[in-house]
């Protein structure tokens, strides 16, 4: 069993290579951005002369140097590479320049001048919603009459939301090499969760055929979702500067570039109106989400649609409506970004769930508790807005289980004695739940495939369709294998990424990258078995049903001393001319959706967990210490606990983050000025909890999916675990109001510092003088 991450050394010693650090051939150019100074603008004219004469440059390409189609939009074809009429957000790239060096590309783009006629920009959901700017039309998802049964509730809460985006920084950030070899076959280099995607948008922008364009992804320094689609147009750009100069060409861009030139989490406006009975059970919602989209739609559509199937978070919905649209802005276009819509919907439950707890003057914590889903014995309530049962929940348990080992009872008591006694500081304390599906929103991305070649040394070569981005997956098909060839790990060796090896693969994506490529690696291996299988039993002399693969060979079942080591058992099958290599394929199962009437079974299986915050805040400041998390995750079965739980420890700082620090801002014109880390506040070590608790739910009844090994996606869900802070955040805001003058606490997200004080500012007007 594997107890590091497979590219551990390589990390800490920083010998681990990545896009950019592949040894240059001579004759590499570096790309260099010249952009636009307006968020919406008509492109009247450039003039590249001045920078094409510079000492170094090979070229500025401009559109008129697409040879194919001026278009990477992974979804509609909205997304022209570099503009020709128009500009769409401020810092939109207009030309390449490209030069021997990057210092001689950056000052030739300075002397590249453009035309621009200013048009009115689009920057907020109100000029939006003004305009009527909208990508595609309004979906809807209704269950039961949710008009009616909010009129006949007997209590009634309704609100709005605005909550934030989020970039993605990423330690690497895009970057890209091309070259074309003597054959004349494209290699691309890129820094990509979705190097089938990067190869056919590519070949489409060369007019080339896909065989004709190989792309690898050494391995990626993070992506979550940032390199979904974007990492497409900095490919083609690299690909058309290769084609053009016949020169290798790179492209890395700085952090403000980065930060500048593409997409974020899509900020969302939530507006509700939610009817509940006196125990504070929902008995009707009608919610309106709004996706600012930015310029082009890129995976918008997905994202929306996983927010509207995600609102319930995990509770009932009886009778409900959910609409949803996407704003059409000049600004980046927004992207996948871990969970994928999911927290933005989930939120909003936790928004209402607050209201209620506020309107009836009930803990949250049992509100949340009245109205969870239930088993599969207990329909309608254990049935999504959406038409999916919730399977195997076993939230109930699990929530039980934290409740109990986190002292939330008696922390509760001690919090409530603290804030008595100390007027200035307040402390929260919040439980939340995590149902989170896993699969992808649309059903043909649900496959996968795998390549392994076994070698006459018995030495084995893994080649899958995923992606490594820090997540550890290369080391999970490191374990699958290994289990099921019953092999030591460190004969297998994973490969590069590669178009070449496994074709037309998905995203890794979606929390499913453990789960469809374990499962199409498996499956190349259980080919191989069914090939050794009789070579073995024909040495051993029994029966092929006899054999097992354990222990590094094959061995008569019950009898362990009457075994053939892996090398022997290679050389025998190589001598019989057996083939050593297998291709293996998966696609999950079960799982359906009507995009029409936007119901069926978008998620094979469901991931639940919760979270314990104690958060403190100084009412002066708003500055807040998050004391202690409690974390208790279903990962089913883990098949790498390491990583299991760095994934949830990372995924819920980074959903910290997200709540109550990173904050994007914005000019009136459009432009980011929040585009470094001296502006830009992802959470360091002193954010990180002081007490953080961590536990992996074990499952009391087996599931009923046929997961690898019975294993749980565990990438997106332990990020939403984070909505425990910002409740706590609002827990302890409302601590500084009376008793008698408590109310529902109106909590900015990200509650920054200056959105906490606010907040307090307005239970507690005095401390705004003070």
């Amino acid at each position: 069993m594997m107890t590091h991450h497979e590219s551990a050394v390589g990390h800490v010693t920083g010998t681990a290579r990545y896009s950019d650090e592949i040894p240059e051939t001579h004759g590499t150019l570096s790309a260099w951005p010249v952009q636009a100074p307006h968020a919406h603008a008509r492109l009247l004219g450039i003039d590249i002369s001045a920078a094409a004469k510079m000492p170094g440059v090979h070229a500025v390409l401009t559109a008129t140097d697409i040879p194919g189609a001026n278009q990477t939009g992974p979804i509609i074809p909205d997304e022209p590479l570099l503009p020709d009429a128009e500009i769409s957000y401020f810092g939109q790239a207009i030309a390449w320049v490209l030069a021997d060096s990057e210092s001689q590309a950056r000052q030739a783009a300075a002397l590249v001048t453009a035309q621009y006629e200013p048009l009115p920009a689009v920057l907020t959901y109100d000029a939006a919603e003004a305009a009527q700017s909208y990508h595609l039309k309004p979906s809807v998802i209704e269950r039961g009459d949710p008009v009616a049964a909010l009129a006949a509730a007997a209590h009634s809460a309704k609100g709005r939301l605005d909550v934030g985006g989020q970039d993605h920084f990423y330690l690497e950030t895009h970057s890209c090499r091309a070259e074309f070899d003597a054959d004349g076959q494209l290699i691309l280099h890129a820094s990509t969760q979705h190097p089938t995607e990067t190869q056919h948008i590519v070949a489409h922008v060369l007019n080339l055929p896909a065989h004709r364009v190989t792309c690898r992804c050494i391995r990626m320094g993070g992506g979550f979702g940032g390199k979904e689609t974007q990492a497409n147009g900095f490919a083609a750009i690299c690909a058309i500067g290769a084609q053009k100069t016949g020169r290798p060409v790179r492209l890395k861009l700085h952090r403000s570039q980065d930060m500048q030139l593409t997409g974020k989490r899509h900020p969302f406006r939530a507006d509700y109106d939610v009817g509940f009975d006196a125990d504070g059970r929902i008995e009707a919602a009608i919610i309106d989400l709004v996706a600012d989209a930015g310029w082009s739609v890129d995976l918008s559509p997905p994202v929306l649609m996983r927010a509207m199937v995600h609102v319930d978070n995990a509770y009932f919905l009886p009778n409900v409506r959910v609409q949803g649209r996407m704003a059409k802005t000049n600004l980046p276009s927004n992207t996948a970004f871990r969970g994928f819509g999911g927290p933005q919907g989930m939120i909003v439950a936790e928004e209402m769930i607050a209201a209620i707890a506020a309107t009836l003057n009930l803990p949250a914590d049992v509100v949340r508790e009245r109205n969870f889903y239930r088993g599969a014995n207990d329909a309608p309530r254990n049935q999504t807005h959406y038409g999916q049962a919730v399977i195997d929940n076993e939230l109930p348990e699990l929530w039980a289980a934290l409740k109990d080992s986190a002292d939330f009872s008696t922390r509760r008591a001690a919090i409530e004695s603290f804030n008595a006694a100390h007027p200035h500081q307040k402390r929260g304390l919040a439980i939340t739940p995590v149902k989170f599906g896993i699969s992808f929103n649309k059903t043909i991305y649900n496959q996968a495939g795998a390549l392994v070649q076994v070698y006459h040394d018995g030495s084995i070569q893994l080649n899958h369709g995923g992606t490594e981005m820090g997540q550890g997956l290369h080391s999970k098909m490191i374990v699958v294998a290994s289990r099921v060839l019953g092999v030591n790990p460190e004969r297998i060796r994973v490969m590069v990424t590669s178009t070449e090896k496994v074709p037309n693969t998905s995203a890794t994506a979606a929390s499913s990258g453990s789960d469809l490529n374990g499962h199409a690696v498996a499956d190349a291996c259980n080919t191989l078995l069914s090939r050794l299988r009789p070579v073995a039993a024909a040495a051993l002399q029994v029966h092929p049903e006899h054999v097992e693969f354990a222990a590094d060979g094959a061995q008569v079942r019950g009898e362990p001393e009457r075994r053939l080591s892996f090398e022997k058992l290679i050389h025998l099958a190589y001598d019989a001319r057996i083939s050593l290599s297998a291709a293996g394929y998966y696609f999950t199962p079960e799982i359906h959706w009507d995009p029409i009437r936007l119901t069926g079974r978008p998620f094979y299986y469901y991931a639940f967990g919760a979270a314990v915050a104690e958060v403190e805040v100084c009412g002066h400041t708003g500055i807040h210490q998050l004391r202690r998390v409690d974390l208790l995750h279903d990962v089913g079965n883990s098949l790498h606990e390491l990583i299991d739980r760095g994934q949830i420890e990372g995924g819920f700082v980074q959903g910290m983050g997200w709540l109550t620090s990173e904050e994007l801002c914005t000019n009136a014109q459009g432009r980011l000025l929040t585009d470094a880390p001296s502006t830009y506040k992802i959470p360091s070590l002193g954010e990180v909890p002081t007490d953080f608790r961590v536990q992996l739910y074990a499952r009391r009844q087996p599931a009923t999916t046929a997961t690898i090994f019975g294993s749980k996606g565990v990438g997106e869900p332990p990020f939403m675990l984070a909505l425990s802070v910002r409740e706590a955040l609002r827990d302890a805001v409302s601590a500084f109001a009376p008793i008698e003058r408590r109310r529902f606490v109106d909590l900015a997200a990200p509650a920054t510092p200056e959105a906490i004080w606010r907040a307090v500012t307005r239970v507690r007007p005095d401390l705004a003088e003070t």
